[in-house]
């Protein structure tokens, strides 16, 4: 099993002598997170407005969304689903032509703060969406057939937090009784499993499952529309970065799902596409074989509340930038995932249950 970790710079020395003396191979993926850090922005003029291909502050992004709503009136809307523990309104945007009866599919990014190629996609989607109606024959037929539920950032106060305080911030921004540490991890929040297997019940750890299922505002608010709309939401999409893999249920237990033969088929295809346009190398299967065991993620939480086809994916790379991926990689990351999900949405749509 791979682990990437950070070692704050005084303690290097200490940890590769530590590492050599129990034979442990290693090897450094990023020398100076600093210097990364500067290096993701490829340009030090920042633009004033919205940009796909640079990332976008939260503000950015939540004019965007009232933006895109406004200037296509009959492909998109947007509503709120509820706050975040800080007060952020959670924007939802909905896309399809209207119809009667319609199924739909779920997709959610920024789950973990420093995660910012993932809200980029959801951006990056919802533009191919309204760019590419009524050329595109595969987006035509999608959004005459289903409504995309999109929701841009989940943990809106962390990706907050990290343009102005901490760049690798991962968890929400809410407060535990009992001790100064912030925050709960979101994607072990959900009631699959919760708190078992590769979660943590210490509130200073970064993947602490919080005090109960849904604590958490954020997650609450995103589990209360989903079980709102269970008749109609036959797929549910998580976009995570990093490590380029297409993941499905389960994470929270080793069993696999009764599906499995499926969803597995439809990983590999989608994989398949996604690898098509620049080659770039996923790996797909079940989340606690692939990537590791991961109690109360949203995904089997939403497997197990009958959508079917419940997939995560973790966008690039593999660990040589890390969630530091330069915005040179947003379009072809955004162009080659694109690929994907559309192929696992015109599956679903052929496959309706």
């Amino acid at each position: 099993m791979q682990v990437d970790f950070r070692v704050e710079a005084d303690k290097a020395l200490e940890v590769e002598h530590l590492l050599k003396e129990n034979k442990v191979d290693y090897k450094v993926l990023i020398d100076n997170l600093q210097t990364a850090l500067h290096a993701q922005f490829d340009s030090k003029v920042r633009s004033t407005g919205h940009s796909y291909e640079k990332y976008n502050t939260w503000d950015k992004i939540a004019a965007w969304t009232a933006d895109i709503a406004a200037q296509n009136p009959t492909l998109v809307s947007r509503s709120v689903i509820g706050e975040t523990y800080e007060g952020r309104p959670l924007y939802l945007l909905k896309l399809g032509k209207s119809g009667t009866n319609k199924k739909a599919i779920f997709m959610d990014c920024g789950f973990h703060a420093r995660e910012w190629i993932s809200p980029a996609f959801c951006q990056w989607f919802v533009k191919e969406a309204v760019e590419t109606y009524g050329t595109d024959s595969t987006m035509t037929e999608l959004l005459n057939s289903l409504d995309f539920y999109v929701l841009p950032v989940v943990n809106i106060d962390g990706y907050v937090y990290t343009w102005t305080n901490d760049r690798m911030w991962r968890k929400t921004r809410s407060k535990n009784t009992g001790t100064f540490c912030i925050g709960t991890d979101p994607n072990r929040n959900f009631n699959a499993g919760w708190c078992q297997l590769g979660a943590s019940n210490r509130p200073c750890d970064s993947t602490y499952c919080g005090s109960s299922p849904e604590s958490e505002k954020e997650t609450k608010a995103l589990a209360d529309f989903i079980r709102e709309h269970l008749s109609t939401i036959k797929a549910y999409l998580t976009i995570h970065s990093y490590s380029q893999l297409l993941l499905f249920p389960y994470s929270y237990t080793y069993a696999h799902p009764k599906d499995y033969n499926e969803l597995n088929t439809i990983a590999s295809v989608a994989t398949e596409k996604l690898t098509s346009l620049y080659n770039t190398k996923y790996v797909y299967g079940p989340g606690a074989t692939t990537i590791y065991p991961a109690a109360g993620g949203s995904d089997d939480w939403a497997y197990d509340q009958g959508i079917k086809y419940s997939f995560t994916f973790e966008l690039r790379d593999t660990g040589n930038y890390g969630f530091l991926l330069p915005e040179s990689q947003i379009k072809p990351t955004c162009e080659e995932t694109l690929l994907a999900v559309k192929y696992i949405a015109s599956y679903v749509l052929d496959h309706l249950y």
